[in-house]
């Protein structure tokens, strides 16, 4: 096959990673603004789509770490190839997919490091992935980064309630609301600036894999705009089934949760972009949210869910390096073999999506989250009980008039 095809076909699945972390992480900024009521559904992806966009062009630490740290160099270049780079992307997709599809918020960027991993593997051979960088960009800050960020939240939460003085404060909707506008913000900017330059790393180095462009030089200014229009219209899209887990499915927010959740969630992700760790959002937002559950009084984690989360953290690489080392193996086969990877690889994502459509729509999740700030137990009995009050008395309201027009036609119908 001419490399300039194969090229052309790396960086579109790139871009269609892209997209898919875009309304996959989601979540990640918007899920809590969205389940306190601080935010429209619309209006927060809107925000958040505009912000990744920007915040894909302040950075290029982590991409650089990426394009030139976690595949080794060999003899003749780097040891991977864009057939290997291509396989590693459908391990990547197929993951982000399935994950989306259950309401996972598993990381997109383990499943794009895994995928790449067991391509290289396969492809290459053990020598060709750089461990210390593995270990030292990827494997640490995905342990480190939740707990941090946790237990910042916690104590920002904690901060918070006592400035306030009470458990539940009159004007807490209404300021700290408006807070979570900004901070939501900020983890848009945030997730721009780490989470997009993964896909320029991976196009930038399948772009010196194929001799297109030098090992020493950075990303292209191109590439920057490609990627971040990608995540950005992912973004939009809004992953409304991650924004449902993320915002009620862990634990109860609040708005004073869900501002100190983010603020921790926003500061920690770009410190790690500032230093060029290829954290996951994911991760970060998820632990932000735990943290923030544990934080207040009275307030339950739903660790069933945290569980779930916390499995699919742990299996994201190890699986996402399977499915890519096998459509790496495929591809050893030669054109044919490529072929075969780019076929099954539709098939599945495109069976996946049409799976999708069987279960609940998305504007319904959508009106599910956001429908009401979310309450404690005791405050959704209290709401019912009063739902049921009113009903009960507006039926007795008109029983009445009913009965008092039958009075009124009777004395009309004796005066006849």
């Amino acid at each position: 096959m001419d490399i300039t095809l194969i090229v052309v076909l790396v960086i579109a699945l790139a871009l269609f990673f892209d997209f898919t972390n875009g309304f996959h992480d989601t979540a990640n900024a918007m899920a809590t603004p969205i389940a306190t009521g601080a935010m429209k559904p619309k209006v927060a992806v809107t925000v958040a789509a505009v912000l990744n966009l920007v915040g894909a062009f302040l950075s290029t630490a982590v991409a650089t770490s990426i394009s030139h740290g976690l595949i080794n160099e060999g003899p003749g270049g780097v040891a991977i190839t864009p057939e290997m780079i291509f396989a590693g992307l459908i391990g990547a997709v197929v993951w982000n997919m399935i994950t989306w599809l259950r309401g996972l918020p598993s990381s997109s960027s383990h499943a794009l490091f895994g995928g790449l991993i067991g391509a290289a593997i396969v492809g290459a051979g053990f020598g060709s992935v750089n461990y210390a960088a593995l270990l030292t960009v990827v494997i640490i800050p995905a342990f480190l980064s939740p707990v941090i960020a946790a237990l910042v939240s916690l104590l920002s939460t904690r901060i918070a309630y006592r400035i306030t003085r009470r458990p539940v404060f009159p004007n807490e909707r209404g300021g700290f609301r408006f807070g979570q506008i900004f901070t939501s913000s900020m983890v848009s900017l945030a997730h721009g600036t780490n989470d997009a330059q993964k896909t320029m790393g991976v196009i930038t180095l399948t772009l010196i894999a194929s001799g297109a462009q030098s090992a020493g030089q950075g990303v292209q200014f191109w590439v920057v705009v490609a990627c971040a229009l990608a995540i950005a219209l992912g973004t939009y899209t809004g992953g409304w089934r991650i924004i449902r887990t993320l915002g009620s499915g862990i634990t109860e927010i609040r708005a004073t949760q869900g501002f100190a959740a983010e603020a921790s969630t926003a500061a920690t992700i770009l410190a790690s972009s500032h230093l060029g760790f290829a954290l996951s959002t994911t991760q970060v937002s998820s632990g932000s949210i735990i943290g923030a559950g544990l934080g207040r009084r009275g307030s339950k984690i739903q660790w069933s869910t945290a569980g779930k989360i916390v499995i699919a953290w742990f299996i994201t690489l190890p699986a996402a390096a399977a499915v890519g080392a096998v459509a790496s193996g495929i591809a050893r086969i030669g054109v044919l073999g490529l072929v075969i990877d780019a076929v099954v690889g539709a098939a599945v994502i495109l069976g996946l999506y049409l799976w999708s459509l069987r279960k609940p729509h998305e504007q319904a999740i959508e009106v599910d989250v956001a429908a009401n700030a979310v309450l404690t137990r005791k405050e959704r009995r209290d709401m019912q009980r009063k739902k049921r009050a009113e009903v009960v008395a507006a039926r007795r309201a008109e029983l009445s008039r009913e009965r008092t027009l039958r009075r009124m036609a009777a004395r009309k119908g004796g005066r006849r």
